[in-house]
């Protein structure tokens, strides 16, 4: 059953690079980033909006390195943002938590605008989030970016996911709508598009209505064996996720297919109040991760799914979905899922599951609670009775025509007689 439950830059170019701009512009978090700031004339002079997270790769003191997962809460603050009264330049700033600062500035010339730089820093100083951590302190990532010129006016724009590398830490950025340096408050401004949604469109445009069936490595003969995987918060368990994981990669209409073995494979998280956070990563596999989000105050699910591999056919792959509806179960249940089930991610990514149970919220005592079971498997269950059902009904009929056969029988001969 298949379910829409829905790169790294060395160097920037023009559309990837200003596309890094806005993507530099957030945070993982379950809802976009919406910022408007106004000038000392109390008018509209930036509006942005965005989507990202990061995660950082740090030393600890007894388990060598580690990875966390960071997720912006809704409570950020922009306190510092500006729209730029002196040397013509502008200001986002982010902080959230004890330990996150996100800055982005914008300078403007005479006809366009252009971001000049992007900084990150985060505190290992926190134990919570970095616990165990070898160094503490304030560390800071800087992207130095002045090669975009965006016409004054015009609206940049970038739906599709950006990831970027910069020491330990790794940013991914999607949905960026950004306006700077606004002059006249008007809805009717151009798009500014960055080279990876313009790929996209054209695409659309001129693929043939018949296309080439994809080449296909080898599916794995051995169904993939189920890993189990938890997350703490301080001491207690605060998620726990067994399951069994089979990788679709397609690029350049080559579809890779391979198992994740659990026994190689690290993982991590994070649990908020109303999201939590399953990480993955091994040698092939710089960073999988699995979002849950609670719906109705009394509901779970499975909200999104993010992939990053170091080389996929010559390149590195992302692919992601932050609007996916799949493992829906009560609040204070596990959702369950024995057969073989398929996510479909993208165009590009899906994921086969096999042996499912996952609890992201309210585990007691390191424990799945009562399980939901998805369709697949409430269905064979449903079916079971019924099988054996009917097959009773035959085996009482087959019993009652041999009686009616032997009474006939019976019957003959004593006439005979």
């Amino acid at each position: 059953m298949s379910r829409n439950c829905g790169l790294t830059l060395p160097l920037l170019t023009r559309g990837s690079a200003f596309a890094l701009l806005c993507l530099l512009l957030g945070t993982l978090e379950l809802n976009a980033l919406d910022v408007t700031l106004n000038n000392f004339q109390d008018t509209v002079c930036l509006h942005a909006e965005w989507q990202m997270n990061f995660t950082i790769k740090y030393e600890t003191v007894k388990s060598g390195p580690k990875t966390v997962s960071v997720q912006v809460p809704t409570n950020v603050s922009y306190s510092g943002s500006d729209c730029g009264t002196v040397n013509n330049i502008s200001q986002i700033q982010v902080r959230f938590g004890a330990s996150f600062f996100w800055n982005v500035n914008f300078t403007r010339e005479k006809s366009t605008y252009f971001i000049d730089s992007i900084s990150f820093s985060y505190n290992t100083s926190d134990n919570d989030t970095f616990p165990d951590a070898k160094e503490k302190g304030v560390f800071t990532t800087i992207f130095e970016i002045n090669t975009v010129e965006i016409p004054l006016g015009d609206i940049f724009r970038c739906h599709s996911e950006i990831t970027v590398k910069q020491e330990n830490v790794t940013h991914t950025y999607w949905d960026i709508f950004v306006r700077a340096f606004i002059q006249n408050n008007t809805s009717d401004s151009q798009e500014y598009v960055c080279d990876d949604d313009e790929f996209l469109t054209t695409v659309s445009t001129i693929i043939p209505a018949t296309v080439p069936v994809p080449t296909t490595k080898p599916v794995p003969e051995e169904k993939p064996f189920p890993g189990t995987y938890s997350v703490k918060n301080g001491s207690a368990v605060c998620l726990l996720a067994t399951m069994g994981l089979r990788l679709n990669i397609t690029k350049d209409k080559v579809t890779s297919v391979f198992n994740i073995n659990p026994n190689t494979t690290d993982y991590n998280g994070l649990c908020l109040k109303e999201s939590a956070m399953l990480w993955l990563n091994n040698s092939a596999i710089d960073s999988l991760e699995f979002l849950f989000a609670i719906r109705d105050e009394n509901r779970f699910y499975l909200k999104g799914v993010n992939i990053s591999l170091p080389f996929v056919k010559g390149s590195g792959f992302v692919a992601g979905n932050n609007n996916l509806t799949c493992w829906d179960a009560p609040l204070g249940s596990s959702y369950m899922c024995k057969k073989e089930d398929v996510i479909v991610v993208s165009d590009s990514f899906k994921i086969n599951t096999f042996d499912l149970r996952v609890q992201p919220f309210n585990v007691m005592e390191g424990k799945y609670a009562t399980a939901q079971e998805c369709f697949a498997d409430s269905d064979l269950n449903f079916l079971i009775p019924i099988a054996v059902g009917v097959a009773l009904g035959f085996l009482i009929i087959l019993v009652f025509i041999s009686y009616i056969i032997g009474r006939r029988k019976s019957h003959t001969g004593y006439q005979s007689v």
